[in-house]
């Protein structure tokens, strides 16, 4: 029976391996000090954070996240080590609140492998504090108990460290907090809350073109549920509108985690099953009937059977999950797949952890005996151990592929059926390409997989308008496909991605509303550049050399200040009738050349200031360039969204931190449908006069 703790109540823990889990509705830092006997943590060594996310008998999440996992072992913890403290931290960056007090109470479970629940704490009462020691695991006479503690500290990390005896405490929580600001930089944005009127908040929200953003919702992780294999999810009651249940997250070759919230299975959809063959993408009370068998015609064969039973999934869908229309139910699908892949290879990599943990620490105890080491008796125990692991890692490996056999499928089926902000290039929603009368929900900008399944793509959508600005790495540091690549080359292959996502963008936004500026101070990019300029589709040529550089950022800058006036004046019709109330997008290459101190001071305030007015940035710009300003730069790249001309492990996904690939999108060679989409967004734009 869980039990259900106050602050102060203890409770024993019945076995030493456990799992704390963290739920706190806005990403937050978790993670843990060893502390010895007389309550003090002895040095840095003994703190498990983002930044040095293992200790012994700990692992920690490396990133700010609204759900975290923390793995304990109570039996290879130091021996000096008599409690472990849990903590959690808001982060201090940009954007995410400044005190617990403004979010909701964080919930924190102690549970076991299987998922059974020990304990569970929730931290009701916090105000002004902005770090919290959750609960404490302590030591007494050789058995453990858990404490829910609730202490929290308005200094933040630096003072909740030094209170337990850290002597580089205020060091230490800059570095904390330095860690999970790079993390966030390459961290995915889960989507955000899904209001109950979903897609219809959404289109009301368009006609505020003058800066208003489209989302006004707090970006937020996808609540944590666990279910058996990556199933149809319609009708199934998630813990937040527009998700669905999660792959399983035990450690496969254990037993199923229940996890903190049951889910509930999803109801078997009515009607008659789905027939063989193709899959049918239309829903399944709109199916027209196959017309009536004409008399004396051959019976048919039978139809094959829907699979049922526990553990055979159903035939995968298109659109199977919520939202209020399909694009909606699609997107809420794509994030669905891509949490569940994440989580799948969480458990996977799990579960080999334990079984290499488990067997070393048998091969330790057996070989700690000297007169084991005589004779045959450690061969024997060596290959005893190696067998009981192969069979945990063959028996985890198994449950992946079944995992990843159903997304395969799911994928299979999602993929036609994308509309073209969700497609890639090759996709026949392109070629049949018109311009749209709305604006899209999001925008695909690349695909993400992982080394257990390279071959298996999740398409990276971001929300639109967009939240973030683009930076496209042109440096050869980035990754060894990158370093084996000459600089020039290199180069000329991250403009061309550059302009492949204006396109998109452009392609995406009805006639008009989005407007595309490219800064080129040295004109090295006119070739990679031809199909914006020779279609029409550029509001104006690159801008070249200093003077143009500067003149397009004070043109933007200005369009900024105004709009920020305006809307804070509550006077969006008072706006100069010269101004231009789309969408924009500023393609900045070769950076920083041709750029004083004044436009780099320009630039950064576009970055941080830009997006909730709608300026957007994109550079194409090796960091090594502009090495030269220093740390000045830092919240500029971290600012923006780092992507890469050819694949990169380097984006995490915001519910376990996986290192995923990323592939950019590029039309497939000697296509055509670059031009064509191009071509009439420009015929677009001249017939409304612009």
């Amino acid at each position: 029976m869980t039990a259900e703790l106050v602050r102060g109540q203890n409770h024993p823990l019945p076995q030493a391996r456990l799992e704390i889990r963290v739920s706190a509705g806005q990403p937050v830092v978790a993670g843990a000090t060893l502390v010895d006997e007389q309550g003090t943590v002895r040095g840095t060594e003994w703190v498990a954070h983002p930044g040095a996310h293992q200790l012994p008998g700990l692992e920690v999440s490396r990133q700010a996240a609204a759900d975290h996992r923390l793995a304990v072992d109570l039996g290879a913890l130091p021996q000096e080590a008599h409690r472990v403290h849990v903590l959690l931290a808001l982060p201090t960056a940009v954007g995410f609140p400044a005190r617990f007090g403004a979010v909701a109470a964080p919930f924190v479970a102690v549970t076991g492998l299987d998922g059974t629940e020990v304990a569970t704490f929730t931290l009701t009462g916090l105000d002004a504090e902005s770090a919290v020691v959750a609960l404490e695991l302590y030591r007494r006479q050789d058995a453990w108990k858990v404490r829910a503690v609730g202490q929290g500290y308005a200094g933040g990390l630096a003072e909740l460290l030094a209170d337990q005896g850290l002597a580089q405490a205020g060091e230490l929580a800059a570095a904390i907090q330095d860690a999970v600001g790079r993390s966030l930089a390459r961290s995915v944005s889960a989507p955000p809350p899904r209001t109950a009127d979903g897609d219809r908040a959404r289109r009301a929200a368009r006609p505020a073109r003058q800066g208003a953003s489209a989302q006004d919702g707090v970006r937020g992780n996808l609540a944590d549920g666990d279910s058996g294999t990556p199933q149809s999810h319609q009708d199934t009651p998630p813990p937040q509108q527009g998700t669905r249940p999660a792959a399983p997250t035990s450690a496969p070759g254990l037993p199923a985690q229940s996890g903190a919230q049951d889910q509930t299975p999803p109801a078997a959809p009515s009607g008659p099953a789905a027939p063989s063959g193709p899959v049918d993408y239309s829903h399944p009370r709109r199916r027209k009937q196959p017309p009536a068998a004409p008399p004396n015609a051959p019976a048919p064969p039978p139809a094959r059977p829907e699979p049922s039973g526990p553990g055979q999934p159903p035939h995968p869908v298109a659109g199977d999950a919520s939202g209020w229309s399909m694009e909606e139910r699609l997107y809420n699908q794509v994030w669905g797949m891509f949490e569940d892949l994440a989580r799948t290879a969480a458990a996977y990599r799990s579960a080999v952890d334990f079984a290499e943990s488990r067997m070393e620490k048998e091969l330790e105890q057996v070989l700690s005996d000297p007169r084991s080491r005589i004779g045959g008796t450690g061969d024997e125990a060596r290959r005893t151990a190696r067998a009981k692991c192969d069979a945990l890692v063959e028996q985890a490996r198994a449950v992946l592929d079944r995992d990843i056999a159903q997304l395969v499928a799911e994928s299979d089926v999602v993929e036609p059926a994308l509309p073209p902000s969700f497609a890639r290039w090759d996709n026949p929603a392109w070629h049949a390409y018109k311009v749209p009368m709305e604006i899209p929900m999001a925008l695909r900008i690349g695909d993400l997989h992982l080394p257990e399944r390279p071959d298996l793509h999740i398409p990276l959508l971001v929300r639109l308008p967009l939240e973030r600005g683009l930076w496209i790495d042109a440096g050869r540091t980035g990754s060894e496909a990158a370093m084996m690549m000459d600089t020039d080359e290199l180069r000329r292959l991250a403009m061309d991605t550059a302009v492949a996502h204006a396109a998109r963008l452009l392609g995406a936004y009805p006639a008009g509303e989005f407007t595309v500026h490219v800064v080129d101070p040295a004109g090295s990019a006119s070739a990679a550049l031809a199909p914006l300029v020779k279609s029409g589709a550029l509001a104006s040529p690159p801008a070249a050399g200093a003077q143009g550089v500067a003149d397009v950022l004070a043109r933007l800058t200005e369009r900024v200040d105004l709009v920020q006036m305006a809307i804070r004046a509550g006077a969006s019709d008072a706006l100069p009738p010269h101004l231009d109330t789309a969408e924009q997008l500023l393609i900045v290459n070769d950076f920083p050349h041709g750029f004083d101190d004044r436009a780099v001071t320009q630039l950064r305030y576009l970055a941080d200031e830009g997006p909730s007015v709608g300026v957007h940035l994109m550079m194409v710009a090796d960091r090594e360039d502009a090495s030269a300003y220093g740390p000045v730069l830092d919240p500029l790249w971290r600012s923006l969204l780092r992507l890469t001309p050819v694949p990169d492990a380097h984006l995490a996904d915001p519910w376990v931190g996986h290192a995923w690939t990323y592939e950019p999108l590029l039309a497939p060679p000697g296509s055509q449908v670059l031009w064509n989409v191009l071509s009439q967004v420009a015929a677009a734009r001249r017939a409304l006069g612009r």
